[in-house]
């Protein structure tokens, strides 16, 4: 269903339903560069929402990969699923908190995390704990406390490469006088790698 190689695909294409997040398409695309995700990698989704980000992961890392995905509302289980369905691409989706699924889950080459449920300190040193040398830990936040907790956290692990990158999408609307642009609410994205060589 999507040819394209670059991250990034429209919110539109996705299924959506509006009591379940999702990533939008352009701060995605930065979250999912972030991670360098290579060809045949495994690559961990926790918080995944509508599944956007577990399907342009997918897709990144493409024949060999073991893509997994996290979520504690079976309606974010229900729709990630979906969605991984409606691209052709697979997942393992686990309806269930990050704090216990994390521990069992293979070594990974990338995490992208979108949803720790206010456990930010425990979940990001679970992530960490399960990053290969080298892998990549990638976080997008709204808001300000969560952005606080995760550099507090990211600094007392064995991270190293700390990048901070803030973003603001403004996005057309066509009106009748003419076409206007409305912001969204910016996002925060931290990433980091883990520590030693790949």
């Amino acid at each position: 269903m999507w040819a394209a190689r670059t991250p990034g695909i429209p919110d539109g294409e996705f299924e959506r339903d509006e009591g379940v997040p999702i990533t939008k398409e352009e701060v995605r695309a930065i979250q999912v560069s972030k991670a360098r995700i290579r060809q045949g990698a495994t690559v961990i989704d926790v918080g995944c929402g509508s599944g956007s980000v577990t399907v342009e992961a997918a897709l990144q890392a493409g024949e060999g990969a073991v893509v997994h995905a996290i979520d504690s509302d079976a309606r974010a289980v229900a729709l990630t699923r979906s969605n991984l369905a409606r691209f052709g691409v697979a997942a393992e989706v686990h309806h269930a908190d990050a704090r216990e699924c994390l521990p069992q889950m293979p070594e990974a080459d990338a995490i992208l995390v979108g949803g720790m449920g206010g456990a930010t300190a425990e979940v990001l040193g679970l992530c960490a704990g399960r990053l290969r040398a080298g892998g990549r830990v990638v976080v997008g936040t709204i808001l300000v406390e969560t952005l606080a907790d995760t550099l507090a956290a990211v600094r007392g692990l064995p991270l190293e490469g700390l990048d901070i990158t803030q973003v603001t999408i403004a996005k057309s609307r066509e009106t009748p006088a003419g076409t206007m642009m409305l912001a969204r609410n910016p996002v925060t994205i931290v990433s980091a790698s883990r520590a030693g060589a790949p």
